[in-house]
């Protein structure tokens, strides 16, 4: 079980407004593109500023846009006939570079475990990697969890809400990026023995 398994409600509640991008022209493409620009230059300020409270409070809330964005460009794929080889390819390489720029600048936060960060996003990055290549070998995408896509953004999420609260870093955000990372070594390895179908 993972937060991703709650994306067919939350869907549901954006059906109308993927209905009205999709008859003004809206391409899926367009909205990925959009979605990681806006990652990359959100990230940025967390890195300029070293994780001013402003931005880190922000974060939470951006994440629940870049989340509305990224299932407004799936829909937008699959509902209305727009799936394309090149978009699939974005779609993978956008998530995985929009999660690199979010979330390496907490390595710049005072107090903050830069290499566990780093180690957290590198492992983020092989955990989609395997979920990308059981599609190769198993013929469907992989998602198992327990640390997915939409899990990782609640941890940052978690830990940037609570430095921008003015909770200094410690202990308690190394065990926090601690229990991340060795959830996505149970991810990874949830992925690559996934059975065939």
């Amino acid at each position: 079980m993972t937060i991703y398994d709650l994306k067919p409600k939350f869907q549901a509640l954006l059906r109308p407004l993927v209905q009205k991008l999709a008859n003004n022209g809206y391409t899926p493409n367009q909205i990925t593109w959009f979605a990681l620009i806006l990652s990359v230059l959100f990230g940025g300020f967390i890195a300029y500023t070293h994780g001013a409270s402003w931005t880190l409070l922000l974060l939470p809330l951006f994440f629940f846009i870049r989340m509305a964005l990224n299932a407004i460009d799936g829909m937008l794929a699959r509902e209305h006939k727009m799936q394309t080889q090149a978009g699939a390819v974005l779609n993978e390489l956008s998530d995985v570079l929009a999660d690199t720029a979010l979330y390496l600048p907490f390595a710049l936060i005072t107090g903050v475990n830069a290499v566990a960060v780093v180690l957290f996003v590198i492992l983020g990055i092989v955990t989609e990697m395997a979920g990308v290549i059981s599609q190769t070998v198993y013929g469907t995408r992989r998602y198992e969890g327990p640390m997915g896509k939409s899990d990782r953004a609640f941890i940052m999420g978690l830990l940037a809400l609570l430095l921008g609260l003015g909770i200094e870093a410690g202990l308690w955000s190394d065990i926090l990026l601690g229990v991340g990372v060795l959830l996505e070594i149970v991810t990874l390895f949830n992925r690559s023995r996934a059975k065939e179908q």
